[in-house]
């Protein structure tokens, strides 16, 4: 083989043994796709480099990616579930700054070695990409992340496991739990009993809208028909509503009483479709603008959007790719699939015009600087695409710009990128890992020990004294804003509960995006 084979050949397998090494778990620990930075750093030693045009590809296709998959519920899940935890989260993060920032100032570490621990301590590999596109030519910083991210996983695993121990007197749950925000969609017969809803139309009943709850079924000589478009409700009705239970409930005490033992025939065969938006007519338009039920005779009780499902309020706007569960009469069904331009291979297709252009919509944003007295900042290649990508999964489109990717396609592309930049990142810094860990000695994993359990023991201040959290929030809220997937699977294991990773799902895109934006500050506060 020529030389430039061997260098492609050697690339694939650091990210093969890499990823392999990832697989490896130890009760439950495991490093994931950062095993690839392990191998990379030995391959560097050894005198493998990667181009950095590799490593700057797979950022952008990395945090491109994790934008578009995080966008569609950052805001949900931060406005529904997450306040106090997204101030927990803060207070953690900027905690595990501050003590980055001194750790580099008593122990005279470079910026470079500063972010890198930082970003391996929250175990961020998007924090990483952001500090070595600031540094591009330093080397330290995917050393300090080699030296930091151990500790980050592990100690995170450690203290979520003994929490249960120490906490005996707490609560699993907090008044203000955030269980049930993020239930599974269930389904309740309700008998409508209230005199105050009769003769009142469904858009008319704002404990529906407000619940995120869609009547779907009315119960007619012991079959579930679909709602017809000139419905009112009536005493005696016993009508199918759709949500999460919890909210269901809410809906049952407005409407009536749910209904016992009620047997019932589900025509779902001729009554359920299944239909995925292409339409023009329909995309960006709300729910209630649409006017589908007077129109059609179709309710739409559920929206999957980029792999989330969840129950539509009247004011959800459409977006382009938007897989709608529609009910209603065979007529009216085909009538509305016409008009949604309903083409389901829009589910796995990826559109490469607007993943082209929605990378490089991110690289010039990255590029743009703002100019602050004598400094200047920029977001670089690993801010500047996530904003994008964050922006255009939240809204669905941007012009002709459409972010819509199937999960295994998004998922891969997210993989190699990581991957790629892992290598690179870590062949860079081979060279110089045994004599920067010589420099400095024990200090460094000391530094690395203190970043990780600081920001804990502020995540727990926060949450028991100053918000009353329950045990199961703090401990999820704690792994989400380390970012730490391996320590909510040390909590899931052990509780049967979805509060945990409800909490965890609340938190994680703002300390995703939070510690990105943190590790390049740091390095400018240390310059």
């Amino acid at each position: 083989m020529d030389g430039s084979n061997e260098e492609i050949v050697a690339l694939f397998g650091v990210m093969g043994i890499g990823l392999a090494l990832g697989q490896v778990a130890w009760r439950g620990i495991s490093l994931g796709t950062s095993g690839v930075v392990f191998v990379a750093l030995i391959a560097g030693h050894f005198g493998f480099q990667v181009p950095k045009v590799a490593g700057s590809v797979g950022v952008v296709l990395f945090v491109y990616c994790l934008g578009i998959g995080t966008g569609p519920s950052f805001l949900r899940t931060f406005f529904q579930q997450g306040k106090q935890l997204a101030v927990m989260a803060v207070a953690m993060i900027l905690a595990g700054g501050f003590v980055a920032w001194l750790a580099a100032s008593l122990l005279h570490l470079s910026p470079g070695l500063a972010s890198g621990l930082f970003s391996g301590a929250m175990t961020s590999t998007p924090a990483l990409a952001a500090a070595a596109e600031q540094l591009p030519s330093d080397p330290e910083v995917a050393v300090g992340f080699g030296i930091a991210y151990p500790f980050g996983v592990i100690g995170v695993i450690l203290f979520v496991q003994f929490m249960p121990r120490y906490s005996a007197g707490l609560p699993t749950t907090s008044s203000q739990s955030t269980e049930g925000g993020d239930q599974p969609i269930s389904r309740m017969m309700i008998h409508v009993m209230n005199p105050g809803v009769v003769g009142k139309r469904l858009r008319d009943i704002a404990a529906i809208s407000h619940a995120n709850c869609q009547v779907s079924r009315l119960l007619v000589d012991g079959k579930l028909k679909p709602i017809p478009a000139s419905f009112c409700l009536a005493p005696g009705q016993q009508v199918l509503v759709v949500g999460a239970r919890r909210h269901i409930r809410e809906v049952a005490e407005v409407l009536g009483e749910p209904c016992e033992d009620v047997d019932y025939v589900l025509d779902l065969e001729r009554q359920h479709r299944r239909v995925v938006v292409n339409s023009k007519e329909m995309i960006g338009q709300t729910l209630a603008e649409l006017h589908l039920l007077s129109r059609y005779g179709v309710t739409i009780s559920r929206i999957t959007r980029q792999d989330i499902e969840f129950v539509p309020n009247p004011q959800e706007r459409i977006q382009y790719g938007d897989a709608l569960t529609a009910v209603g009469e065979l007529q009216g069904l085909d009538q509305f699939v016409r008009f949604a331009g309903h083409r389901e291979r829009t589910l796995d297709e990826t559109d490469l015009i607007s993943l082209a252009a929605g990378l490089v919509l991110g690289i010039v944003v990255g590029s743009l600087k703002l100019t602050l007295g004598s400094k200047s900042i920029s977001l670089g290649l690993a801010g500047g695409p996530l904003l994008v990508g964050l922006i255009l999964g939240h809204l669905g489109r941007i012009g002709p710009i459409v972010p819509r990717m199937p999960r295994a396609a998004r998922f891969l592309l997210s993989e190699i990128g990581l991957a790629l930049f892992l290598a690179q990142a870590g062949s860079q810094a081979g060279s110089e890992f045994v004599a920067v860990i010589q420099e400095h000695g024990i200090a460094l994993p000391l530094a690395a020990i203190a970043i990780v359990t600081v920001p804990l023991l502020v995540g727990l201040l926060v949450a028991r004294f100053l918000f009353g959290l329950g045990l199961w929030e703090m401990c999820g809220g704690m792994c989400g804003a380390m970012t730490s997937t391996p320590g909510l699977g040390a909590v899931t294991s052990s509780v049967d509960s979805s509060v945990p990773a409800t909490s965890y799902a609340a938190v994680y895109p703002l300390a995703l995006i939070l510690i990105t934006i943190l590790a390049p500050v740091l390095i400018a506060q240390l310059s």
